[in-house]
């Protein structure tokens, strides 16, 4: 511990008496401030405290120096851990504290509370300084708890635990906890708790009209449309991922492009096709109308157009959370199965099955969160289905916003993700689905018997085929001049969007390429560190016991339940102002989409870990492995497919988000969804489709390479699927 505590107050040291303290936004990487060391913007915390008389900085000191000195005291270990732990507890709680407190604009949450110690005039956002001084401290404080005997004696695992807790507490909690606040306000800027209850039990959220001929409340629609969407996402994942693991089609590499490109699709692009396939006057309706007679109408406007668009949207989800459970599956099982003369169907209904329950349940899950969260096409589709995500938006943009409408719906539909959330605990158990032991195991799958096969045949290829006639909409609608009137071939939309200019060297005069290159920049970035946070979360969640587990799970899945929307404007009333002032950097948008899309690395990482026995830990453990150790060479190579799929789904949401990022994105930092709505809103339809047609091609591409990367998880001497004799 000793040495541990001590290499971490050389960080902090580094931290508080170097960098510089206050925010920089984006500048700090030109390392033009130490230049201007003592300049009173860009001076180290040490310097702000004896030269311009910040006396309310000194906490973060003064806990290091009481650490420093106790590192020196001849005492009990225990003792020397608590004493240690309190420092750098009160070197956080007061740092924060002041935070809060001395600011120069927004709210002051303890005012006046630090104006004698010089905070009068109040004071920037926190910098590099700050992040690794109570980086430092909060280090410190962890590894004086393993040192107490907790987690084990395990500084790597409390220290992990106290790192996700922190930051899911900053960028979760903290920026909710502003717009929630709202629900509880009345006319007049008023607050009161006795008004919250009946507005959120009103009928206009809740009410049951349709089972009476009229219309529902918009939470019980976003629960009708929930449970549906997770349900058929759930049934089409699995049998997409039956086909690929358990059967000998041909044409898988061009399957798999077909269940990856929904997930990659820009917003509104699908809706938008949709639409041109099914509207009044689209090409399938018309059809209809000319050859069965059948009358246009307007059904793709509401429950129904909203459904299939979902479908399309989310079943790479389920996919992509599935198919690792399903190759993760031992085969010895299945021989196990079939050698006490079980058939085919009966080793899938009564083995495997079973077996990938963990993998349903999380599909079901994420499907059902969303499709309740989703903005894009409701607000494209929608019509006269109202649900809860565009009853937020409209409360927040609308004629008239009321913020106080907006936190109640957010929390109606934090009840219905708690609601899915508690169902799937309760279905799941306590049982064990492990099925790789660390084990000897070169069996190989049990095909599928022929009528699940045909099954899955008849439910997968015609929906591939649909897939690929709408977004042969998409790539038409990029090379005619208007989409839906005049169908003459150009490529005017792409030499606007994306022309380069070789005259003078390579100048990138297109308009779309600004927006293009901030948003690969941002989403590679964003990516490896959503995957790494969501995958450190399931390990722990998986192969550790602390108190709090379950809010701890809860609590890494809220940022996932809440509309975009709401994120977005959460964000900006947490973070444009101090302690945490980030709002138009792009420090904003790369946060907001690691703890947007967090969950999914998450969830998967708990369906693909709950296969690998515990022994595998233990087996490195008595080998003299510490956790770390474990973890980054028996745990992360088996988890190949967890791991492109939080990478793939993490990169592709960050390209193809616009409801959390609508309200975060700025002059100098456009991401391509903000620039395609924009084009939409201004009707530029053509160049809107084929900025989408470059990003999905972009991401396709992207995928790939992170595919040849990785690789597949390798369980046995051979994968292949065993053949009917």
């Amino acid at each position: 511990m000793s040495r541990t505590n001590g290499l971490w107050l050389i960080v902090g040291a580094i931290g508080y008496c170097l960098l510089p303290w206050y925010s920089l936004e984006d500048s700090f990487w030109s390392f033009e401030w130490i230049g201007s060391f003592s300049d009173a913007y860009t001076a180290p915390a040490l310097l702000q405290v004896f030269l311009y008389g910040k006396a309310y900085l000194l906490a973060p000191a003064l806990a290091m120096l009481v650490v420093a000195g106790l590192l020196l005291v001849p005492m009990p270990s225990v003792t020397r851990a608590k004493a240690m732990g309190l420092a750098a507890f009160l070197g956080l709680f007061l740092t924060a504290l002041q935070g809060l407190s001395v600011v120069r604009s927004g709210p002051r949450f303890f005012s006046g509370l630090f104006e004698a110690l010089g905070g009068a005039d109040g004071q920037l956002g926190f910098g590099a300084g700050a992040l690794v001084a109570l980086l430092a401290l909060l280090f410190v404080l962890t590894t004086s708890i393993s040192s107490m005997g907790k987690g084990r004696g395990d500084a790597f695992i409390v220290g992990l635990i106290g790192l996700i807790i922190t930051l899911v507490g900053i960028f979760v909690f903290f920026p909710v906890v502003h717009v929630l606040i709202r629900a509880f306000e009345i006319d007049g800027g008023n607050w009161s708790l006795t008004a919250f209850f009946p507005r959120f039990f009103s009928a206009k959220i809740w009410g049951l009209g349709c089972l009476f001929g009229g219309s529902c409340g918009p939470a019980i629609n976003s629960v009708i449309l929930g449970v549906l969407t997770g349900a058929g996402t759930t049934l089409l994942g699995l049998a997409f991922a039956l086909i690929f693991t358990r059967t000998d089609f041909k044409a898988k590499k061009l399957l798999r492009v077909l269940t990856i490109i929904p997930i990659i699709t820009p917003p509104f692009v699908i809706g938008l096709a949709l639409i041109l396939l099914f509207g009044r006057a689209g090409s399938i309706t018309e059809l209809m109308a000319d050859v069965l007679g059948v009358e246009p109408s307007r059904w793709i406007y509401g429950f129904g157009g909203i459904y299939l668009a979902q479908l399309l949207s989310f079943t790479p989800i389920a996919f992509l959370v599935l198919i690792g459970v399903v190759e993760g599956i031992s085969p010895s099982m299945e021989e196990a199965s079939q050698t006490l003369n079980a058939n085919r169907w009966q080793t899938f209904r009564y083995v495997s099955l079973p077996l990938m329950r963990p993998g349903l349940a999380n599909a079901f899950l994420l499907g059902f969160i969303e499709s309740i969260a989703d903005f894009g096409n409701p607000l494209v589709l929608g019509g006269n289905f109202h649900v809860l995500s565009t009853e937020i938006y409209f409360a927040i943009v609308g004629a008239v916003a009321d913020p106080a409408k907006a936190a109640i719906l957010a929390i109606a539909l934090l009840t219905l993700t708690l609601s899915a959330f508690l169902v799937q605990r309760k279905w799941l158990g306590k049982k064990s689905y492990a099925t790789v032991t660390g084990k000897a195991d070169s069996g190989r799958h049990a095909a599928l018997n022929k009528g699940l096969k045909w099954a899955c045949y008849a439910t997968v290829l015609p929906w591939a085929a649909f897939t690929a006639i709408v977004y042969s909409m998409i790539v038409f609608g990029s090379f005619v001049k208007l989409w839906g009137y005049d169908h003459s071939f150009t490529l005017h939309h792409y030499i606007r969007g994306f022309s380069i200019d070789f005259t003078n060297g390579i100048r990138w005069t297109g308009v779309a390429w600004d927006s293009y290159f901030t948003t690969l920049t941002i989403s590679t970035i964003a990516a490896p560190l959503t995957a790494l946070v969501g995958l450190a979360t399931a390990y722990l969640l998986v192969r550790q016991k602390f108190a709090g587990k379950s809010a701890f799970e809860f609590s890494t899945m809220l940022s996932f339940a809440i509309p975009g929307t709401v994120i977005g404007v959460s964000y900006i009333m947490a973070f444009n102002f101090p302690p945490i002032e980030l709002t138009g950097t792009s420090i904003i948008l790369i946060v907001v989409f690691v703890f947007r899309n967090m969950p999914v690395g998450v969830r998967g990482g708990i369906a693909a870990m709950s296969q690998l026995d515990k022994s595998l830990d233990e087996a490195s453990i008595t080998l003299g492995a510490n956790s770390f150790t474990t973890v980054r060479r028996v745990i992360a190579p088996l988890l190949g497919p967890a791991i492109l799929a939080a990478l793939t789904y993490s990169f592709v949401r960050a390209i193809t988000s616009v409801s959390a990022v609508i309200f975060l994105v700025s002059a100098n930092h456009n991401m391509a969804t903000s620039f395609i709505v924009g084009r939409v809103e201004n009707g530029e339809f053509g160049l809107a489709i084929a900025y989408s047609a470059v990003l999905i091609v972009t991401m396709l591409f992207a995928i790939l390479l992170m595919q040849l990367i990785i690789g597949r998880r390798k369980l046995r001497r051979t994968d292949r699927v065993e053949t009917a004799a």
